[in-house]
């Protein structure tokens, strides 16, 4: 096979400009990140020491001929080809019969990871970039792309994400992509704030509109005039509090507690929630006509998880002055980080910790907290997760294990679709329970595999 990444590039771009391009993306090599899409040619693609494509990788844990990636009719396959120190996918080990699947993700080969994507095109050309603090890659720049438009030409933006995954972030590239990125920055969280003290806290008072009141005092909407207001985790709002803030979206004026005359406001507003803004509207606990005013436009931060190409960028920053190990960003990989960049920035921050006091140059994945980037499960989920016929005893996930691995061969993937889980989280348990799926493989097995 002697068909480069250009040329692959060319005859599929020439076949189907408009059909994914599977193939691997480089991510980690040498103790350094990387972002570098390579298309798998038709036949296969070779990785080795030297050159994989047309990427040089200097990695001398590689052999000549380490592995090969195939990719066809949306199955992947990856084999080992008597390698020096072996190949691994999602954390399995692959022979020279290999491992095959449609929704195989990590590959490790030696000290060099990468991306099985089913489309590499969004990474061509990309960058992992640090802005303002913020590492931004292909697939978050998409949304940051849009929310730049929203602030060019509107001024209410409404932002989803899960937990940590940097919304008040995205609320400050609003302002900064407003027409007044020189004004104020207002960042209130609204779950925090007592119902009884949240009018006054948005709108102001003025001097004797309630007992203490010794002062007029401005809210958080007059602080924020001239800029931009983020009003995170907005639908724990009172509901006759979201009545006055519609009021001010419409009018443009704030009319504080106690005061006849309203003031006007120049002001942009950013609004997130965790959840879905419209399940709140359907449950009767925020108003419809303000989530028209506010709803759109609206983006959806990714997780950290669906572009896990920034992770190793992550890792070289938090382990800073030591080194990742590629046993590290493999483990990083792997995991959910439900708590997203915040979590992973303080599990990597302790791991670093945990190395330089062993005075070690380099962070290993022995350094990382099992618990990091563990998504929590309830028992009672647990049990519910276990195959019809088994009987919840004190270790019950420990049974559904055994059980989903028994009916599917060993097979770890398909045990994990079984049960309802990701196969990473099967893994764990697998681990934990000292389970040797490789006992099951033809077949039979017992339970004490």
């Amino acid at each position: 096979m002697d068909e480069t990444r250009d040329q692959a590039w060319t005859r599929q771009a020439s076949a189907r400009a408009t059909s994914p391009v599977p193939g691997i993306v480089l991510v980690f090599s040498v103790n350094r990140p990387l972002l570098a899409p390579i298309p798998v040619p038709k036949g296969g693609l070779y990785l080795g020491r030297g050159r994989i494509g047309d990427v040089e990788v200097d990695d001398e844990c590689l052999s000549r001929r380490h592995a090969e990636v195939t990719h066809e009719r949306g199955t992947w396959q990856v084999r080992d080809l008597g390698s020096r120190n072996g190949t691994a996918v999602d954390g399995e080990a692959v022979d020279e019969e290999g491992i095959n699947g449609p929704d195989l993700g990590i590959l490790r080969v030696g000290d060099t990871l990468a991306l099985l994507v089913d489309d590499v095109r969004p990474f061509v050309d990309a960058r992992v970039v640090d802005e303002d603090g913020v590492l931004v890659g292909p697939i978050l720049r998409r949304t940051w792309s849009a929310i730049a438009d929203a602030a060019r030409t509107g001024a209410t933006l409404h932002i989803t994400g899960e937990t940590g995954a940097g919304k008040e972030l995205a609320a400050r590239f609003f302002h900064k992509s407003s027409p007044t990125p020189a004004g104020p920055f207002v960042a209130v969280n609204c779950a925090t704030i007592a119902a009884g003290l949240a009018e006054r806290l948005l709108f102001g008072a003025k001097r004797g509109a309630y007992s203490g009141a010794d002062a007029d005092a401005d809210g958080h909407l007059q602080a924020a005039d001239g800029g931009t207001i983020f009003l995170d985790e907005i639908a724990e709002l009172d509901l006759a509090v979201q009545a006055k803030l519609l009021r001010v979206l419409e009018t443009r004026e704030v009319l504080p507690l106690g005061a006849s005359k309203p003031r006007r406001v120049q002001v942009h507003v950013c609004s997130a929630t965790h959840g879905d803004l419209r399940e709140r509207v359907a449950r009767g606990t925020f108003r419809e006509d303000l989530y028209f005013r506010l709803g759109r436009p609206d983006v959806a931060i990714p997780p950290l998880r669906t572009r896990r190409e920034e992770i190793p960028w992550h890792l070289e920053r938090a382990v800073h002055p030591l080194r990742p190990h590629a046993s590290l960003v493999e483990a990083a990989l792997l995991r959910e980080w439900p708590g997203n960049v915040r979590e992973i920035i303080i599990e990597l921050q302790a791991a670093a910790r945990a190395a330089s006091a062993a005075a070690e140059p380099h962070v290993e994945a022995r350094h990382l907290s099992d618990r990091a980037g563990v998504r929590c499960v309830p028992p009672e989920e647990v049990d519910a997760a276990a195959p019809r016929g088994t009987t919840p005893r004190s270790t019950p996930d420990r049974e559904a294990v055994i059980e989903a691995l028994r009916r599917e061969r060993g097979n770890v993937t398909r045990a994990a679709q079984a049960i309802g889980t990701h196969r990473t989280q099967m893994r764990r348990w697998i681990k934990r329970y000292g389970i040797d799926p490789v006992a099951f493989e033809g077949g039979e097995g017992g339970d004490e595999a």
